[in-house]
């Protein structure tokens, strides 16, 4: 639909490497500097003029619900869907697709923290009519790589870590780290859908056959990005002397969305 923006933010996994904190909680609800990071990506989304923001909820998708009660003006948005506990992506993404309002969409993951101009990147890519665009982000977080040459997309390898990135970074071979987030036309997903199971692995199976039979490009963000994959993670961002900069800059972005 036109006048709609929408995007999914997939936060049903369990947090297997947050220790006893992933048992307790889903990782779209751990507070960073006070505030929980589903807050902060919803509040991002809205105003990156998202008004359609889709939640396939999973392991303990009820304590979204209740949060969603807490915050009612925020969540005035979101859809709220069961979509199991232990479905992966894929599978999340073909349960809610019926309810995206939009002709693209945003695919993201629920436990990073972002400010940029989503925005900017949404228009480009509806305006050059990619089936799919790869934002790539800083060479830090074990998300993936998008694999280019000569600025076109060949290839997506999830477990490649950064060492074996900088041996491949050759013959006009150039890998970027991926952000987890990616904007996907909607007609392409559908058709994806029928060449695919229904449970096929979304970055491991689904994003090669992208990248082989549709039209792939990537963007890199400008801006500022922190993923939360494991306690470590948790804890820098919340201490000002681990990671000054980036504490102080989303202490910034915090008080920004606060207004």
């Amino acid at each position: 639909m036109k006048n709609f923006r929408s995007a999914i933010v997939l936060c049903g996994g369990k947090g297997t490497r947050l220790g006893t904190l992933g048992k307790k909680i889903p990782k779209a609800m751990i507070k960073i500097q006070g505030k929980e990071i589903i807050w902060y990506i919803i509040k991002i989304l809205k105003r990156n003029r998202f008004n359609q923001i889709i939640l396939p909820l999973g392991y303990k998708g009820n304590m979204i619900r209740k949060l969603a009660k807490k915050y009612r003006s925020l969540f005035s948005v979101v859809d709220l869907i069961n979509t199991g506990e232990n479905s992966n992506i894929g599978k999340r993404i073909s349960l809610v697709e019926d309810r995206i309002k939009s002709n693209n969409f945003l695919l993201l993951n629920g436990d990073a923290i972002f400010n940029f101009n989503i925005d900017k990147i949404f228009k480009k890519h509806q305006q050059r009519k990619k089936d799919i665009t790869f934002i790539a982000a800083e060479n830090t977080y074990p998300y993936g790589t998008i694999g280019t040459r000569k600025g076109k997309v060949i290839d997506f390898n999830r477990n490649l870590n950064y060492e074996a990135l900088k041996v491949r970074n050759r013959n006009s071979y150039t890998a970027f780290n991926y952000s987890g987030m990616s904007i996907i036309r909607t007609e392409t997903f559908k058709k994806l859908k029928k060449k695919c199971k229904e449970d096929s692995k979304f970055e491991t199976e689904l994003f090669p056959i992208f990248i082989k039979s549709f039209n792939a490009e990537f963007t890199k963000l400008t801006g500022f990005w922190h993923s939360i994959d494991n306690i470590k993670d948790i804890k820098a961002i919340n201490d000002k002397k681990t990671l000054k900069n980036k504490y102080m800059n989303l202490r910034k972005i915090k008080n920004q969305l606060l207004t």
